[in-house]
């Protein structure tokens, strides 16, 4: 082999570069997600260098994370940041090279289409590497990890008062300024493969659903379920896990439905920090019965009325019991309830099975791409949580 041009199997790829050399592994890749990573962690190159980003702003919008940099320091890489970094190269031991359009995430890995090339011919290697030295070289010191512990607060803070979109720029850049030009800001959405779970959260209740005329804005202001998603005050939802996709779905009629109008991140509930505060109250009384919360952070919804949203009965009509967790569950095992449509009744939420989590994904991104998203700008311009509060409790 001298050149190939690949344009799926990048783990497979990995796997047969890491079999001809795993001595040492060189990555330029400006998104690092933990999972994609350990993937590549799991064959145990003996050295590892990565040049990355170190824009909070990237962590905090999902695309990289803070958990893939602790398991580099794990297994004592050295890492370097250079600020608005495009290029991706895979370098490995002295043998063989990666050019390619892939980030090191499960989405580029799996599931895009990312082109590049796979060469072993020696001048290219050299030249590669040549360009990695030159880019190692510029770029900021090694990473501490009380570095990344620093990071982890300022992102996590961030994530608790809800991720306000205008927000994310001022966390800070701490790569080197090589006068790489970055390209423009887009809206990054959320990225579900790599979530450990996914749950429709109920908003309403059987008597005040919603007419499928209702304005998807007015019932966000209502919930104010673009920083929070609230439980009954004697139910704390401990089975919500960091980082979990939560679908957000409202109770509606003629006919009676759910409609899924968005989703957010979720962050695992913590007594006291995710119980209502008597502002909140005051803001919304109805949060005194139901003042449990999860906290979710950028969160992104379809713009209109309800009526552009997902209806879930369809959805359950497509999957049976292959929708939900439990109802998959139970349909394996040949016992217990298998009809989706009762097992949420009473439920403040219901677990996606990974084909639920699929075809809802899909259904919602179809949702976006016609009708649009609620404007960042008018999600901006809602309430938000007191970060005094939040400091004083996380300290």
């Amino acid at each position: 082999m001298t050149f190939r041009l690949v344009n799926e199997g990048w783990h497979e790829e990995f796997t047969e570069a890491f079999y001809d050399d795993a001595s040492e592994l060189r990555i330029i890749c400006p998104f690092i997600k933990a999972g994609a990573l350990q993937s590549l962690l799991d064959h145990r190159p003996k050295n590892v260098q990565v040049i990355t980003r170190f824009n909070l702003g990237d962590i905090a919008a999902g695309v990289s994370d803070i958990a893939a940099l602790r398991k580099l320091l794990d297994v004592s890489a050295r890492v370097r940041g250079v600020q608005n970094l495009h290029a991706k190269l895979y370098l490995f031991g002295r043998k063989r090279a990666i050019i390619t359009s892939c980030n090191l995430t499960k989405a580029a890995l799996e599931k895009n289409r990312e082109l590049g090339i796979v060469t072993s011919d020696n001048a290219t290697f050299e030249k590669c590497l040549d360009y990695f030295d030159k880019l190692w070289s510029a770029a900021s010191d090694d990473l501490q990890l009380s570095q990344v512990d620093d990071w982890d607060k300022t992102v996590t803070e961030f994530w608790l008062e809800g991720g306000r979109p205008q927000g994310k720029g001022g966390l800070g850049d701490y790569g080197a300024d090589t006068a790489i030009v970055d390209a423009p800001p887009v809206q990054v959405p959320i990225t579900v493969s790599d979530a450990p779970q996914a749950f429709v959260k109920f908003l309403g209740s059987s008597d005040n659903r919603l007419p499928l005329s209702a304005s998807t804005i007015d019932e966000v202001v209502r919930a104010g379920c673009h920083w929070t998603v609230c439980y009954p005050t004697n139910r704390r939802p401990r089975s919500v896990q960091d980082g979990a996709i939560i679908f957000i779905g409202r109770l509606t009629r003629d006919p009676n439905d759910i409609r899924v109008l968005g989703r957010a991140i979720g962050m695992a509930y913590r007594e006291e920090r995710d119980d209502a505060t008597q502002a909140d109250i005051d803001r919304r009384p109805w949060r005194a019965r139901r003042s449990r919360y999860i906290r979710v952070h950028h969160a992104e919804f379809v713009d209109g009325t309800m009526e552009n949203g997902v209806s879930l009965g369809e959805l359950m009509n497509a999957l049976g019991a292959d929708s939900f967790a439990s109802t998959q569950r139970n349909a394996t095992r040949g016992e217990g309830n298998t009809e989706p449509g009762s097992a949420y009744l009473r439920q403040p939420q219901v677990e996606l099975s990974a084909e639920g989590l699929s075809c809802l994904s899909q259904r919602l991104q179809a949702a976006f791409d016609v009708h649009g998203k609620v404007s960042l700008e008018s999600i901006e311009d809602l309430d938000w949580p007191d970060s005094l509060i939040i400091s004083s409790i996380e300290s």
